[in-house]
């Protein structure tokens, strides 16, 4: 799954993103630190992966998910 990243804090290390759709998703500390990034921008691209309804990885397109756990 894809979005835009709406909001990110730096100090929280969590935000929002927005699906293709307009839905707005919010995403933890937790699932912001399971993409191995560092920042994140209004605006850029993101791939996301969901557990039930929560986001548990945000990484941006042109990385690869991290696998599930197993």
């Amino acid at each position: 799954m894809q979005g835009t990243v709406k909001a990110f804090d730096a100090r929280t290390r969590s935000g929002s993103v927005l699906l293709d759709d307009g839905t707005e998703l919010p995403f933890d500390a937790e699932a912001f630190a399971a993409g191995g990034l560092r920042l994140l921008r209004f605006g850029q691209r993101v791939n996301l992966a969901l557990a039930g309804e929560r986001i548990s990885a945000v990484t941006l397109s042109t990385f690869p998910l991290p696998a599930p756990p197993a």
